[in-house]
């Protein structure tokens, strides 16, 4: 899929200079997209998804993960309908986990500055960024672009 295809199915869109005739690449593996990561949650042992977790389906609008710091460029996960759920019932020892998804066709990020990411079937932990501040903002600090 192509990001102009992406961006016509989903009512989403990016910023212009990226090229919309790129080809997305979907990816078995870890991945990153800006301030998020997606990993297999088969690697993640001692993460879990909670008891009773209440998944949903992620609407062909998508589901918004996360905003940037100034309220601007969210992280959207966008699937063909009923290809993916999502739930945030998950215990990350991190803090990190946001989110879980399953999907059984491919998944995608969309981010107005990055443009599209595609992930492989499987199931996944969407994780946010932390950095350590330095200064008058010591500690972990979550990133968000």
């Amino acid at each position: 899929m192509d990001l102009a295809e992406l961006l016509d199915r989903t009512g989403l869109d990016v910023l212009d200079h990226l090229e919309r005739q790129a080809t997305i690449p979907v990816l078995d593996g870890p991945q990153a997209q800006g301030d998020l990561i997606v990993l297999p949650l088969s690697m993640l042992t001692p993460v879990d998804l909670l008891i009773g977790a209440r998944w949903r389906p992620v609407p062909l609008e998508g589901v918004e993960l996360v905003r940037g710091a100034a309220g601007n460029n969210p992280h959207t996960l966008v699937a063909e309908s009923g290809a993916c759920q999502w739930t945030t019932a998950v215990r990350d020892p991190l803090g990190l986990g946001i989110v879980a998804f399953e999907n059984t066709a491919p998944a995608y990020l969309v981010h107005p500055e990055h443009g599209g990411s595609g992930v492989a079937a499987g199931c996944w932990l969407v994780r946010r960024q932390q950095e350590r501040g330095v200064g008058a903002r010591k500690g972990n600090m979550l990133i968000a672009d």
